[in-house]
């Protein structure tokens, strides 16, 4: 693995994934759309799977065999950790009533681009659920996946971050992403005060979901490069929400200006993308900020709004500076950094939200 050129602090990142809306409108390479071939091995290999009786947490790669496909993955793995950082699978052909056979599917696929699934919440759920429940990210101990509000441009806690549409909603709920590279690369240009004000720790909120012996909160720069390679994170809900602890550290007047820069920037550059049911977006967390808007919902239980997720931990993800690791443990202690947990977690695959 070789740097893709001398990034550092304070100068502009000459990183793969640094591309433009632009850029991807007049491109194609972010759609792979499944060919017959391929639809029917990742359809087999889930037969395969229920006929073993195999649980979620026992299928990865050598357990979800695809022949061909699996080739096709490994490049788009590729692509996705220091390349482009972004795909969406399309024709994957899921029957949205069989959830078990849909989320077999997905769950098999990213077992192809990751090397394991990470913990998205205390109540240890591996494969997540974006859906409204009731929620609202106002409240200080929920996160955005279970309400119908509008997300701002956020990046997950893990390298590769991975959603399937079960059922798209009856208005809105729209998928817009960014090259939170790009986004830097702007704001270095613009205003180099913003980026460097953001290139010291920033607190954020773990909401309650407390891994035993730390803090309720956790500090991370949003703008980072460690051995070469750029690295980005920003979460407005939690950083805002941080300072309800005594011991977190208080934004600054230019960090508070940069982080409302960088979401100017995002909602000015951003990239839309449309979810049909069956489709999959996988995301590089590190390299891509994303969002959602609000949504109206459908009346009927079974067509309400319903997205699989998943968090993956890639070993050979780019280099990424303490911090990251500082959030999980001890060091030394955290093979890739990622995933929430709490006292007891104990990773589960549920197939309903909740």
């Amino acid at each position: 693995m070789k740097a893709c050129g001398p990034d550092a602090l304070m100068r502009p990142s000459r990183d793969p994934a640094g591309w433009t809306a632009e850029d991807m409108a007049a491109s194609g390479d972010w759609l792979h759309v499944l060919t017959d071939r391929e639809r029917a091995e990742v359809h087999a290999a889930v037969e395969a799977a229920l006929s073993r009786g195999l649980h979620f947490l026992a299928i990865d790669r050598e357990a979800f065999p695809l022949a061909g496909f699996g080739a096709t993955l490994a490049d788009i793995r590729r692509e996705l950790l220091y390349g482009r950082g972004f795909v969406l699978f399309r024709g994957l052909g899921i029957d949205p009533a069989d959830r078990r056979r849909a989320a077999l599917a997905f769950w098999g696929i990213a077992m192809h681009l990751g090397d394991g699934a990470l913990t998205q919440n205390a109540k240890g759920h591996v494969l997540g659920h974006v859906r409204d429940i009731g929620e609202t990210r106002g409240n200080v101990l929920q996160r955005g996946p279970y309400s119908r509000e509008a997300l701002p441009y956020h990046c997950d806690c893990c390298d590769l971050a991975g959603l399937c549409c079960i059922h798209p909603a009856k208005r809105g709920g729209g998928s817009a992403i960014i090259s939170s590279v790009a986004v830097h690369n702007e704001m270095l240009e613009s205003r180099p005060e913003l980026v460097e004000a953001l290139t010291h720790p920033v607190g954020r909120d773990r909401r309650g979901e407390v891994p035993p012996g730390m803090d309720g909160w956790y500090a991370i720069p949003v703008f980072n490069v460690h051995n070469g390679w750029f690295s980005a994170s920003i979460e407005p809900t939690y950083i805002g929400s941080a300072e309800r602890f005594p011991g977190a550290p208080r934004r600054t007047k230019l960090q508070r200006e940069a982080i409302e820069e960088v979401l100017r920037i995002c909602e000015a550059r951003r990239f839309a993308m449309e979810f049909l049911p069956g489709d999959i977006q996988f995301v590089n967390s590190h390299v891509t900020f994303h969002t959602r808007s609000a949504y109206e919902d459908h009346d009927a239980p079974e067509r309400k709004r319903h997205l699989f997720r998943i968090w993956l931990k890639c070993l050979d993800g780019r280099p990424l500076p303490h911090w990251f690791y500082d959030r999980h443990g001890p060091r030394g202690a955290v093979d890739r950094p990622g995933g929430i947990v709490g006292p007891g977690t104990v990773p589960v695959a549920p197939l309903e939200a909740g």
